[in-house]
């Protein structure tokens, strides 16, 4: 009886040593703001090959893709990507962008449709606000301007067909702006 319950004894640590190790496995796996930036730290794309710069794209695309909005929002916020990105390439860029866009925008709407009426009225007069200051800033170069119009095709493309009609009648404001400020936009000096 005795060697009975040493049996059940030893599978039972065996089963926890286990669950254990996924648990460690897991949690060392968790993309953070952390993580993506000490991954950019120890993958400089300067001098790599086009194959290793290519693999190191799509592992940082993963990366940000697992990032919850709110960490993603404060790595582009914090300004972490922007070195990264103005050393790709333009073909690069695209590629990192097709690879990103589509899940931070899903993400942004899924917010949006979670968020209280008054919560987006507040985020579209702070965005209002932010354009409004930022009107002047221009592309400095035809690689950002194409840049730019992926961006805002990819958005306007999610916008449509995942946003909520109340949340599509309270950003309407929003989205009409950026169209007129894109109409408006001045020609730029050669």
């Amino acid at each position: 009886m005795r060697a009975h319950w040493i049996k059940l004894v030893v599978i039972f640590v065996a089963i926890w040593v286990v669950v254990g190790g996924v648990i460690f496995f897991a949690r060392s796996q968790k993309v953070t703001p952390k993580s993506v930036a000490k991954y950019l730290e120890t993958h400089p794309m300067e001098g790599s090959s086009p194959m290793v710069r290519g693999k190191v794209i799509e592992k940082l695309a993963d990366q940000i893709n697992r990032l919850g909005q709110e960490e993603r929002r404060g790595v582009r916020m914090g300004r972490g990507l922007d070195g990264f990105f103005r050393g790709l390439t333009s073909e690069e860029q695209g590629r990192f962008l097709d690879l990103t866009l589509p899940t931070g925008f899903q993400q942004m709407i899924e917010a949006l449709n979670k968020m209280k009426p008054e919560q987006r009225q507040k985020f579209v007069n702070k965005a209002m606000t932010d354009m409004k200051e930022r009107e002047d800033d221009r592309p400095k170069d035809e690689r950002m301007d194409a840049n730019a119009k992926k961006i805002m095709e990819q958005g306007f493309k999610t916008f449509y067909s995942s946003a909520s009609i109340e949340v599509k009648m309270d950003v309407a404001p929003l989205i009409e702006q950026i169209q007129k400020n894109l109409q408006e936009r001045p020609p730029r000096e050669k």
